[in-house]
């Protein structure tokens, strides 16, 4: 059962997903607006494909607050990364560089809004990073970071990414750190994908200003709440 759903969830997710992609590009040069809600809805097409072809439910423990925050995630698989449009309105999510420069979808990305993270520390770069955040946040959009960088296996703690202390200092926003298990049932890089629950824990708000081992340790702590040891 579990591999005749994961081939029916890559075979309509992803042609599914063909569609939205072609509509974005062809929207996108006439009405660079209606990107961001046409990213919003492949966002619950793939959380409803999840749910009524995989099985995954979601649930959300404590309250998730919205304003001008900056909200740090725990990464295991790729749920999470789409899933966020579904958390919130229109998120600007920090995402390498490197990202933007794919062909095609690159260009799809720059005009939904990501904030793209240069992998130089260089005045220039944290200026453009300065500036497109508080132009998110002054749109009322939601900053997200999944600070460690790339997916991790469910249960590994590894520490955060420099780029996490960088944007925290610079923003100078309060940090609403969550926790997720979503690779407990879509493992990175396998095909197949259980049943289960995926499940966000949100942790105590993190005021700004507090120094680097201080806020590192609070954040590492709070979206590893979902793993054991």
């Amino acid at each position: 059962m579990t591999a005749i759903r994961s081939l029916l969830f890559a075979i309509v997710f992803y042609a599914g997903s063909f569609g939205f992609v072609l509509t974005a590009m062809l929207l996108g040069w006439t009405a660079p607006g209606a990107v961001q809600a046409i990213a919003t809805a492949w966002s619950r097409f793939h959380r409803r494909c999840a749910r009524w072809l995989l099985g995954q439910k979601v649930v959300v423990q404590g309250d998730l607050p919205h304003g001008p925050y900056l909200y740090i995630v725990k990464h295991e698989s790729m749920f999470e990364t789409i899933d966020m449009l579904c958390l919130f309105d229109r998120p600007a999510i920090a995402a390498k560089r490197e990202l933007l420069d794919i062909p095609l979808w690159g260009g799809i990305a720059r005009r939904y809004g990501l904030i793209p993270i240069e992998r130089s520390a260089g005045a220039t770069a944290l200026r453009t990073l300065r500036a497109a955040a508080r132009e998110a946040t002054a749109q009322g959009r939601a900053i997200c970071l999944f600070p460690e960088g790339t997916r991790v296996p469910h249960g590994e703690r590894p520490p955060l990414k420099s780029g996490f202390a960088g944007l925290y200092g610079l923003l100078g926003l309060p940090v609403v750190p969550i926790a997720i298990d979503s690779g407990r049932v879509s493992p990175r890089g396998r095909f197949l994908k259980r049943a289960g629950t995926i499940t966000y824990k949100v942790g105590e708000m993190i005021p700004p200003g507090l120094d680097r081992k201080e806020v590192e340790a609070k954040v590492h702590a709070a979206i590893n709440a979902l793993n054991a040891g």
